[in-house]
Parts: C-alpha cells; sequence; structure tokens
C-alpha cells in the first residue's frame, strides 16, 4: 500500500462527554467491535472486577472514572483506528483540551436522561474553535430518557451545531425495542430477554411496508412512520461535506452498555470521518502528505508501567512517515534524538513498532527531554500552536510528610507536573512550593500518585489566592518596580517563568489599574 493510500486509511478522534455520559463503556464497545479486545469491561462500582481497558490507572479501577487520556488504536473493515478515550471530569479538562489539539474528528456522547449538560459545552466550545467535525451519540436508550425531538433541539441550542438524525430509537426505558437505522435503511431490534445482544438485522428498504407491524407491532409501526416523515421535514438531508466542515453533526441513538447502535455509529464513521487534516504550526500549514516527518507532543504520562517507572511522551504524527532508530529534530532542544522503541497503544499494554503514519499517536520513552507542545521534525524549525496551560484556580502549599522521602517527592512532583496534571509554583520570598490545579479532584489524585508510584507522602496547607498569571513586560523600570513591591507574592514557574500569585480579584485588578505596561496572561503558551 502506498504512503497516501495508508493516510487516508487512517481514523483519528477522541471520545468526550460529561462524566457518566457512558463514555469510557462506548470506548470499550467500539474495541470489541474492532476486535481490539474479547471481553469488554464495565465501568460499574466494585462489584465487576474487570475494569475498563482505557482506565488502566490504579486510581481510575478504585474511583470508576477516568482521569487520563488513553490511547488506542486497532484495525476495523480494512481501516486503522486511534480512539483517545478523555476523562469527562471537569477537573481534568485540560488533559482533554490538550487531546482535541491531536484528533482530526470527535464523537460526544449524551446522557439520553440528562440531556446537554455543562462539561458537554465547554468540550464543544474547543471543537468549534478548531472547526473539528463532530458526531453525537445519544446513550441510554434502554432506560427512560428525554423525547429524541427534544434532545435535537436541545444539542443544537446548547452545543449551537445543526444536527441531522442518522438513526431512530423506536421507543425508549422498558417499551424500547430498537432503533431504525436511517444511513443504512435498516432496522435493528432490541431483544429483551439478555439485554445483551441485537437479536436481528432486517434491510427494511421501505419503511411503509406492512411486514413492519410484524416487527414492532402496529403502534410502534405508525409513531416509527410519523417520526420519520417529520425528520425528513425538518432535518436537511444528509451531506458529508457539511459534516467535515463541522457545521453539521449526524447524531445516532443506542446503548453503549447493551452494545446497540454501536456498530451502526461505528460502521457510519469508518466511512464518513475525515482521515488526517492539515496541521496549523505557526510558520506555516502542514499537509499529512508531506514527505518529511513533523510531530509534537501533546500528553506526557509518567509510570505506565509501575515496574519500570518509565516515561512516555505521546507524539501526534502530522506529516511523513515516523521511523524506529532515526535521527530527528527536538526543535526546542536544537538538538537530534533517535527513538530505538517507539510503541503504539492499546491503554497500557504497549507493542514497538518500526514505522508510523499521519494521524498515528506513538509513545516515545523520555528521560525528561519533552514538555508538551515540544515538536519533532526531520531538520525543519516548527512551532506547533495550540497547547496551552491554563490559569490554575485552586492552590495548596505541598510539604513533605516524610523527611526520609525527599528525594522521592522532589522527583514524583518534578515528573507529574510535566504531565500537564497541575503546575508547580516555587514562592520567591519563603521559597515554599505551591500547587495549581483547575479542579479539587487533581490534589486527590496527585498525593495517590506520589504514595502510590513514587512511595513519597505529601501533605497540603491552606493558602490565600485567587489566579496565578504569567507576566513580561517590555518596560524593565515598571517591571522592577513591581518585584519589589510584590516581592511576597511573586513566584517563578517550573520553566523559570515569573508568575504573580494574586490573593483577590481586587488585588488582580488593582496590579492590572496600577502597572498598566506590564502584561498579565491567563494562559501559558508553551
Amino acid at each position: 500500500m502506498d504512503f497516501k493510500e495508508e493516510i487516508k486509511r487512517r481514523r483519528t478522534f477522541g471520545i468526550v462527554s460529561h462524566p457518566d455520559a457512558g463514555k469510557t463503556t462506548l470506548t470499550e464497545k467500539l474495541l470489541l467491535f474492532g476486535g481490539a479486545i474479547h471481553v469488554a469491561g464495565a465501568v460499574k462500582n466494585n462489584k465487576i472486577k474487570k475494569t475498563a481497558t482505557s482506565d488502566f490507572m490504579e486510581i481510575e479501577r478504585q474511583r470508576g472514572i477516568s482521569v487520563a487520556t488513553s490511547v488506542m488504536g486497532f484495525e476495523y473493515r480494512g481501516r486503522k483506528i486511534n480512539i483517545l478515550d478523555t476523562p469527562g471530569h471537569q477537573d481534568f479538562a485540560e488533559d482533554t483540551f490538550r487531546t482535541l489539539t491531536a484528533v482530526d474528528s470527535v464523537i460526544i456522547v449524551i446522557d439520553s436522561a440528562k440531556g446537554v449538560e455543562p462539561q458537554t459545552r465547554k468540550l464543544m466550545e474547543v471543537c468549534r474553535m478548531r472547526k473539528t467535525p463532530v458526531m453525537v451519540f445519544i446513550n441510554k436508550l434502554d432506560r427512560s430518557g428525554k423525547d429524541p425531538f427534544e434532545l435535537l433541539d436541545e444539542i443544537e441550542n446548547e452545543l449551537k451545531i445543526h444536527v441531522r438524525p442518522l438513526s431512530w430509537p423506536i421507543s425508549n426505558g422498558p417499551t424500547f425495542k430498537g432503533v431504525y437505522n436511517i444511513y443504512d435503511e435498516k432496522l435493528n431490534l432490541f431483544s429483551g430477554e439478555s439485554k445483551q445482544t441485537v437479536e436481528e438485522v432486517i434491510e427494511f428498504k421501505d419503511i411503509n411496508h406492512p411486514d413492519l407491524e410484524n416487527y414492532i407491532g402496529d403502534e410502534y409501526a405508525k409513531t416509527l412512520r410519523e417520526e420519520l416523515e417529520l425528520i425528513s421535514g425538518v432535518y436537511p438531508e444528509f451531506e458529508v461535506k457539511d459534516y467535515l466542515s463541522a457545521d453539521l453533526a449526524p447524531v445516532f441513538f443506542g446503548s453503549a452498555l447493551n452494545n446497540f447502535g454501536v456498530k451502526e455509529l461505528l460502521d457510519c464513521f469508518v466511512d464518513i470521518a475525515p482521515y488526517p487534516l492539515p496541521v496549523k504550526a505557526e510558520e506555516r500549514e502542514i499537509g499529512p502528505f508531506e514527505n518529511k516527518f513533523t510531530g509534537f507532543v501533546f500528553k506526557i504520562h509518567a509510570n505506565m508501567d509501575p515496574n519500570h517507572r518509565d516515561r512516555l511522551a505521546f507524539v501526534k504524527i502530522c506529516s511523513g512517515v515516523f521511523q524506529r532508530n532515526t535521527n530527528y529534530l527536538h526543535v526546542k532542544a536544537n538538538k537530534k534524538m533517535k527513538f530505538p522503541s517507539p510503541t503504539a497503544f492499546m491503554a497500557e499494554k504497549k507493542s514497538i513498532i518500526d514505522e508510523a503514519y499521519p494521524g498515528d499517536i506513538v509513545g516515545i520513552h523520555d528521560t525528561g527531554n519533552f514538555k508538551i507542545g515540544d515538536t519533532l521534525t526531520e531538520g525543519e524549525t516548527v512551532h506547533f500552536k495550540g497547547l496551552p496551560s491554563f490559569s490554575p484556580e485552586m492552590f495548596r502549599y505541598v510539604e513533605n510528610a516524610d523527611p526520609m522521602k525527599y528525594k522521592q517527592l522532589a522527583k514524583g512532583l518534578d515528573q507529574l507536573m510535566d504531565e500537564g496534571v497541575a503546575q508547580l509554583f516555587t514562592n520567591k520570598f519563603n521559597g515554599r512550593k505551591i500547587i495549581g490545579t483547575v479542579g479539587q479532584l487533581q490534589f486527590d489524585v496527585i498525593q495517590f500518585r506520589l504514595e502510590h508510584e513514587y512511595g513519597a507522602k505529601c501533605k497540603y496547607e491552606p493558602i490565600q489566592m485567587h489566579k496565578a498569571c504569567w507576566i513580561e513586560s517590555d518596560d524593565k523600570e515598571q517591571l522592577e518596580d513591581f518585584r519589589k513591591r510584590k516581592y511576597n507574592v511573586l513566584a517563578i514557574d517550573k520553566h523559570g517563568r515569573e508568575v504573580f500569585m494574586a490573593e483577590s480579584p481586587y488585588a488582580l485588578q488593582m496590579a492590572q489599574e496600577k502597572f498598566d505596561k506590564i502584561k498579565f496572561h491567563f494562559t501559558s503558551e508553551f
């Protein structure tokens, strides 16, 4: 297969949702249909010991939530599918936002009972900013939920995108009969007994055929015909180009837990989703079919394998072919590096690969050379943009709880901060370390991982803090004056940049007004 064909068969996408909408369960079922796993794990309480493939960290298994993006690849119908399962919990939103820079399309999972939730809105904003094509999967139809038309209106209003249903549910909850696949003109019937299988799939080109009544009963057949007529009257015909230009979201209905509607979603996705797209760098746009290799690091994960204490940098390949044991330029460090054991993923299971194509995600063993946003090329100097670090909103002093483990704590904090889990600031005035996060749950995750992965115990102390902002100025005199006056609330971040730690909104406002030649930044573009 030639280079272009290899790229065109790649589909790299992220699955996003509000927590508990069934995102990780859907990922499991996609892997199951793709033949990548043989038993799908369930994200449930501790009664089921088999956990989801994509939740591989110990804390994820204990809490039943995803706290880190995981990458999984498999082959399906001649296509190479790369799934990035992201954390739904808003405390880990930053990991999700960064992951969205590495995907070409997105599937949004929505709970049919709860509809569009706050976290889903935020994620959609990121997709809109980047013009990422979006598909919607409305999940949990085996439970009573909202009316499908009401859900479609809600998605249009809340997510500000046009929708077009490509499958349609026949009732829901206890009377759920199945789904009519509009895209393929097939009827999928749900078996009520085991609740785990699609009983039968019937080709149904003519929905007005009297046989329909034999399958789902008179009343449901009548309702289905009326609703399908309404759909064709209200919604425009589905055009793939509208989906690819991110103006329209195809909508599928189903129940991921019961394997229902998942294969239809996957089949349609494989047909219409975009292959790797051009990526904007600061210098120019880089197309996937260019011969020279380029890629960027969008995530770093420490301790994927607790036995080896390894760190992996996740690299999204943008153009050319990445090859094992070849010298590539690390643009930021301006040095050549070669990688003897690049890996492909199946959550924490890894296999060494010899080459990878645009759209693929490759794991590179990292001894501290990489930071999020770093670029690898065959020699050209390019910088990819859009991997920001957000200004944290919660702060704690971090103290060593075991004096014998000082080194372990320092190493653990250093590595976890490189992952972008949180940010570490050192106060200039007293040298104390401050951790800043976007959400409360991250403090628990850091404490848990420090203890279980590095053998280090830490304790937190409260600190009165409103916002951390990066400062810069061309006016040296004013900057010097600012440093003198604010010395006790200035800190240095992990990369040596100066940060103003404002104690309150008022303190920040006063500083901005008084020192008008200083720029206060709320994101740090790495």
